[in-house]
């Protein structure tokens, strides 16, 4: 381990760059006002208002080659009255036939586009991105964490339209001062970027001058100022709902929930958005419709991790950026571990009782929400805030054995999760922490599994330097989960703890326990400016840590090390766009000290000069230990693998488009493994809003490891 921490120090020495990119100098861009009423929004930009308006055209590229001239003339000019923010941007062309315009669902961007961002926090770590593409399709995204984290999810309500002539083709907004966060009343400034992307050459050229070799983005921006006559406003918005549903299926004889074929229902609700000030915002519901806005994909679960579902209920998505706390780090599917997990509340109930021959059941698919209140935003001082408050009602299930009889299968429950995070030196060190509670009214017999009230808190601390350069990470957590003897000791059976495995030394069932408690935390130390990256990490979950009440957590008892070095160079060279090159190694560890999980991996990441994308790699898995494999059986040896990946794609700017991807995975030991995919996909888009796919895929796998069931032993002679 000494040697390792030595390793850590070398590195840290070898990548510190003597040189370092520095930040540009800051523009500035003073709105205008205008008289209410002067605009109609139509993508125009001939009214008298936009004539006299202050329009910047200085744009420079940001892709391929940083600070160059773009190819074509962008210009942008901004204007507000008290109620709306507009804006307006001239994308000139000179070939103005080969503007590539095409229609998509929203927030799903191609083609042509500009962009317009606010920091009107103005803390230089979060940004309100509105864009449109040429064809007039929306695409908005909250940045935070200075481009650490792109939340997708945030549909705000804004206009915009567009229009084309010969010159070129221009769009035209008006965003509601609503729909942003900022602190009203007297003159301010906030942070500003504005974009273009020209697609038929991939050239992204922006207002504020910026650098890829820079770690973040949002503190790059420039200046907005001129904001003399904003004011807080105390949004009201109160929206009633009346929800009619009817479900029609096959008939079934002697099942009274079928007999009809048919089941109607009749529901009403409320949802309400009340602003407390410009930068709070309380959102509350009531009995809401909380099924899915869109199905969840299919899927068959062969493994003991739990499946990640997306957050897509609006009332979960507003400022759920504020209210995240992740255990890990990256982007993949680590990252996914969290303290809140928004799924939790209004889940499927989590009894499901077990039917006798010619019995029938009729249950509830969703835990109905009967009211949550939700108070999220930031402060002009830094300082971040997130209060949910959600009660979930009792569920039944119906059952019929020639009468009727009703069993609880979800007790009535209450969430609370409350997170603040406060700025300090420009953005550049943030201290925060998070508390959740979860207590449920437990009565009945069948519900013993489950935890009477379950905790969960930690506290986090983020510190960059070097112009943003370096970043050092440091965050821990807690839990206490408590209930009943059986509730206990389910927990500690479960295969995300495992205390009843026979040769875990260091664990102790313990039949008599009514609470659990554990701990965990991360440590990482990155450099992410220049053309060489690195970080180096560690985490770890105690055997005890429970999070999965209203967090996300895969399992527990393990220690992860981290080692990661990239290097990037952004400017076109050889054959070459851009180049990205990464190495990775891994090691894991349960608390006993064995070895579970050693590896690495290879990869390669390329965009061509003509426009083609190749990504490739390798991973190789060390032998290692599973503890989860056998269900809560003893631990078991794993020979390890490896794997090959390619994946190459055409230039999608092409009406004719393909694709190829190849993957071959091989188990170390006797072949225990092995695994191949090949796929293919052919895209044609006869016109802009059409495309037509063809993606055929084969995959072979073959498996000698796979759980099936368990077998206890009465005898101990073996």
């Amino acid at each position: 381990m000494q040697s390792r921490i030595l390793l850590y120090l070398v590195l840290c020495i070898v990548l510190s760059d003597q040189i370092f990119a520095q930040n540009q100098p800051k523009k500035e861009y003073y709105a205008g006002e205008y008289s209410k009423n002067e605009l109609s929004i139509d993508g125009k930009l001939n009214e008298a208002a936009w004539m006299k308006a202050n329009w910047q055209d200085n744009f420079i590229q940001f892709e391929p080659s940083e600070g160059k001239m773009p190819s074509q003339k962008t210009e942008f000019a901004i204007l507000l009255d008290e109620n709306y923010i507009y804006v307006g941007f001239k994308a000139w062309d000179t070939h103005p036939d080969s503007i590539v315009q095409r229609l998509t669902a929203r927030d799903e961007t191609d083609g042509d586009f500009v962009v317009v961002q606010f920091d009107s926090y103005f803390d230089k770590r979060t940004a309100f991105s509105f864009l449109v593409n040429a064809a007039g399709i929306k695409n908005d995204v909250i940045i935070s964490n200075d481009d650490g984290n792109l939340d997708l999810t945030w549909d705000p309500i804004w206009l915009v339209k567009t229009s084309h002539d010969q010159l070129g083709w221009y769009a035209e907004m008006r965003i509601p001062l609503t729909q942003l966060r900022f602190e009203g009343n007297g003159e301010q400034t906030w942070g500003l970027q504005a974009g273009r992307m020209l697609f038929r050459k991939q050239e992204m050229s922006i207002w504020q001058p910026a650098s890829k070799k820079i770690s973040g983005w949002v503190s790059q921006y420039g200046e907005l100022k001129g904001l003399k006559n904003l004011k807080s406003r105390k949004v009201a918005d109160l929206a009633p709902y009346v929800l009619a549903r009817a479900d029609r299926f096959e008939k079934e004889q002697g099942n009274p929930f079928k007999e009809s074929g048919k089941k109607n229902h009749l529901d009403v609700g409320l949802d309400g958005k009340v602003g407390l000030t410009n930068n709070l915002t309380l959102d509350f519901t009531i009995n809401p419709d909380f099924g899915q806005v869109e199905a969840d994909p299919s899927e068959v679960n062969l493994t003991s991790f739990e499946t990640f579902f997306q957050e897509k209920r609006p009332f979960f998505i507003e400022g759920k950026n504020i209210l995240s706390f992740p255990l890990m780090f990256g982007d993949g599917d680590l990252a996914a571990e969290n303290l809140f997990y928004s799924r939790r509340i209004g889940r499927r109930p989590h009894y499901s009782p077990d039917l006798s021959e010619g019995e029938n059941m009729d249950a509830p698919v969703f835990t109905s929400i009967l009211g949550a209140a939700k108070i999220t935003g930031k402060t002009k001082k830094g300082l971040s805030l997130g209060i949910i408050e959600s009660l979930t009602s009792a569920e039944f299930a119906d059952i019929s054995n020639g009468k009727q009889n009703t069993i609880m299968i979800e007790p009535f429950t209450n969430y609370t999760i409350g997170r603040v995070q406060k700025d300090f030196n420009n953005g550049n060190t943030l201290l925060g922490g998070m508390f959740t509670s979860v207590n449920r009214n437990l009565k009945e017999e069948q519900l013993n599994d489950l935890h009477k009230n379950a905790f969960t808190g930690g506290f986090d601390f983020v510190h960059k330097w070097h112009n943003k350069d370096w970043e050092f990470d440091f965050s821990s957590y807690f839990s206490r989960v408590a209930g009943s003897t059986q509730a206990i000791s389910t927990t500690q059976k479960s295969w995300i703890h495992g205390f009843q495995r026979p040769d875990a030394t260091h664990l102790k069932f313990d039949s008599t326990r009514t609470s659990l408690s554990g701990q965990g935390g991360k440590i990482l130390i990155a450099k992410m400016g220049g053309n060489l990256k690195f970080m180096a990490a560690t985490t770890w979950k105690s055997p005890g840590l429970e999070l999965n009440d209203v967090g996300y957590m895969r399992q527990a008892d393990n220690i992860l090390e981290v080692l990661w070095v990239g290097y990037h160079i952004f400017e076109p060279f050889f054959i070459f766009r851009n180049l990205n090159l990464n190495i990775n190694q891994w090691t894991e560890w349960n608390f006993a000290g064995e070895l579970t999980s050693p590896g690495g991996n290879l990869n390669a990441h390329a965009q061509l000069k003509n426009y083609w994308n190749i990504d490739l790699g390798s991973n190789v898995n060390g032998k290692g230990l599973s503890s989860t494999e056998l269900r809560g059986g003893p631990a078991i040896k794993l020979p390890g693998s490896k794997n090959i990946w390619f994946m190459g794609t055409s230039n999608q700017q092409k009406k004719v488009t393909a694709e190829v991807q190849f993957m071959a995975l091989n188990g170390n030991i006797k072949n225990t493994r092995q695994m191949f995919n090949y796929g293919i996909g052919l895209g044609y888009r006869p016109s802009k809003n059409l495309k037509i796919t063809l993606s055929p895929n084969f995959t072979s796998n073959n498996a000698e490891l796979q759980y099936v069931t368990q077998q206890d032993h009465s005898t101990q002679t073996d």
